[in-house]
């Protein structure tokens, strides 16, 4: 019997597990996989007391902070969490694992295009992770689709490989935050084309061409070699759906200020939570006070 069971390997994840385990609780974290959002994120520069730093490193810097108090860290996939007599059953493919109290940092998966030729030509052609593959596209034409803070990010790094790099968004302006917004205009490589939607990805073996709702240089027909795709994350919150915690629309778990649920012992942050802005440095204070809640509530209980 664990006292916390930490689902998500994540900044939020192991930045709640530093604490846990600060406050002498017995831990475990559950991961899919170790590193989360931040681990692909490319360089951090908005990290308190850090100026700049590669994502993965910032990752392994928390988690091996974390497991320096003695958290137990075991990589596997929770399928659903279940109530028990004594508090919560963590429940993977491989077994089952009970804890007093869960705390939810499962963060969120991509949220995919949805048009014809997406699924065809994924991983030739159509990717989701600029860090990851950006580096096949050399002075190649490359499309970004979305318009947020990440997308522009996207579009930075992928305009160090590409010889063009078109941003094409649904809306009228791009939502980036100003620095980066800033570093999108100046860069000569990449070019915002606004009010537009990709219909369709077409090619042979790969990716050669996207088709838009509006035409482009006289053509809705649009010569490109790759296509990354940056229009949001869904949240992973279902394997708490069946315990009752609610979710808002979006499906991401509603917390209060306290990171708690509205299911007395089950506390969330980060990314799959409903704050308004995301980024890994409100998750991992989110995730502390879900360390304390749990904590609080452990204490002030007959567990």
């Amino acid at each position: 019997m664990y006292d916390v069971i930490i689902i998500g390997g994540g900044t939020s994840g192991f930045s709640a597990a530093m604490y846990t385990g600060r406050l002498n609780l017995k831990t475990l974290v559950l991961a899919e996989s170790v590193g989360g959002t931040l681990a692909i994120a490319g360089s951090v520069e908005n990290w308190p007391g850090i100026k700049k730093i590669d994502g993965f490193e910032l990752a392994m810097q928390v988690k091996e902070h974390a497991m320096e108090y003695g958290c137990e860290l075991i990589e596997e996939r929770v399928e659903k969490v279940e109530k028990t007599a004594k508090g919560f059953a963590a429940i993977t493919s491989k077994g089952k694992y009970e804890g007093k109290t869960v705390i939810v940092a499962t963060g969120t998966k991509i949220k995919k295009l949805g048009v014809p030729g997406e699924d065809k030509f994924a991983n030739k052609g159509v990717h989701y992770c600029a860090l990851c593959d950006g580096a096949f596209y050399k002075n190649k034409l490359i499309g970004v689709v979305g318009g947020s803070d990440s997308a522009a990010k996207e579009a930075l790094v992928l305009a160090e490989f590409g010889s063009k790099v078109f941003i094409i968004y649904r809306k009228e302006n791009i939502r980036a935050e100003p620095v980066n917004l800033e570093r999108v205009m100046k860069n000569p490589k990449i070019e915002i084309i606004k009010n537009t939607n990709v219909l369709e990805i077409n090619g042979d073996n790969v990716m050669t061409s996207v088709v838009l709702d509006k035409e482009y240089n006289g053509s809705k027909t649009m010569k490109l070699d790759g296509l990354f795709i940056e229009i949001g994350h869904i949240p992973l919150s279902e394997i708490v759906k069946g315990i009752g915690v609610k979710t808002d629309e979006k499906g991401e778990i509603i917390i209060n200020r306290k990171a708690e649920t509205n299911v007395p012992g089950v506390f969330a942050a980060g990314d799959v939570v409903d704050t308004h802005f995301k980024q890994a440095i409100t998750g991992a204070g989110e995730a502390v006070l879900a360390a304390y809640a749990a904590y609080q509530y452990i204490s002030n209980s007959s567990l």
